[in-house]
């Protein structure tokens, strides 16, 4: 891995009330990954993130974006840094156009700027609300300018916090591919998201947080290949009034005429399932075996009374 583009070490925080929002969590990002940050709600993402913006002030350990320290050298390291927030948090006062000179005045850009901000209004598809008042925007063109405000000031580190929580199909895709091309081009990428399919399909390495705490880090691959089970989906012929009990304990979802069952590769035989399912009595139309997928393994290290670490 080249020098890092983010350097976390050992950052602790705690808020009134004995909430242990991050405890000790280390790790670095290197310079031009496409890198998943995930958690269930309450993990510390959105508190790593603001320590990392200068929002917030860690109680222990430092962040460093590009070699430079968030509190000690606060100016470059912010300027190297770009956040889209979780929250449509918006300046409602002004036009886009404005608010993106004002967004660029902030990081002493000059005038020359305007073509970026021209490109990024092309590329944003906000040509048309450059004259608008924000205000007057819909939730998906907020979402558009927020972007655009991160994107102002050429940031070589972009961190996307939830960037496509409540907006469509269309805008999802628009993201992802201006994401992708801003990849390409040498950025480095810090995605939150709950669309694990999406974290699945962009991210090469990825950190999950559990309760303030790392509970992995791994190359995507490699964490999806060691987690220790495939599923078994079974479409039925009637209605399931009663699994039998050798059966009960691998299910992992289901309705009245399909089940989900969950197999350990070393330990549940798929014919020996389908023998005992016979037997019972229960027949099905069709079945497919399918390998976890970045759901499911984040389900595992994340539920309730778990480790933090697959099983195996």
């Amino acid at each position: 891995m080249t020098r890092p583009a983010v350097r976390i070490d050992a950052v602790d925080k705690r808020f009134p009330g004995g909430v242990h929002a991050l405890d000790s969590v280390s790790f670095e990002i290197g310079e031009g990954e496409f890198f998943g940050l995930l958690g269930p709600n309450g993990a510390g993402k959105s508190t790593l993130i603001s320590i990392a913006a200068g929002l917030t002030r860690a109680d222990r350990g430092r962040i460093e974006i590009l070699g430079h320290d968030v509190v000690g050298d606060f100016r470059r390291a912010r300027a190297s840094l770009g956040v889209v927030p979780q929250e449509l948090i918006i300046d409602p006062f002004f036009t886009v156009r404005e608010l993106l000179g004002l967004q660029s005045g902030y990081f002493g850009l000059p005038r020359g700027n305007r073509e970026w901000v021209d490109e990024l209004l092309t590329t944003l598809d906000l040509v048309d609300k450059a004259g608008a008042i924000t205000s007057t925007l819909s939730g998906g063109m907020k979402r558009r300018v927020l972007i655009a405000q991160a994107l102002v000031h050429r940031p070589p580190v972009v961190v996307l916090d939830e960037p496509t929580a409540g907006v469509d199909v269309e805008l999802r895709r628009l993201l992802w591919a201006f994401t992708k091309r801003l990849h390409a081009q040498g950025h480095t990428i810090v995605l939150t998201t709950h669309y694990l399919e999406e974290a699945e399909a962009l991210c090469g390495r990825i950190a999950i947080l559990r309760k303030g705490r790392l509970a992995t880090l791994e190359d995507k691959r490699e964490l999806l290949a060691r987690h220790p089970f495939r599923f078994l989906d079974l479409e039925l012929t009637a209605p399931l009034r009663q699994l039998p009990d050798g059966i009960v304990d691998l299910v992992d979802a289901h309705t009245d005429t399909s089940i989900s069952l969950r197999l350990h590769k070393k330990r549940d035989s798929i014919s020996g399932v389908l023998e005992t399912l016979r037997h019972a009595g229960i027949d099905f139309t069709d079945l497919s075996v399918r390998e976890p997928g970045l759901e499911d393994v984040f389900l595992e290290l994340t539920r309730d009374g778990g480790d933090g670490r697959a099983a195996s």
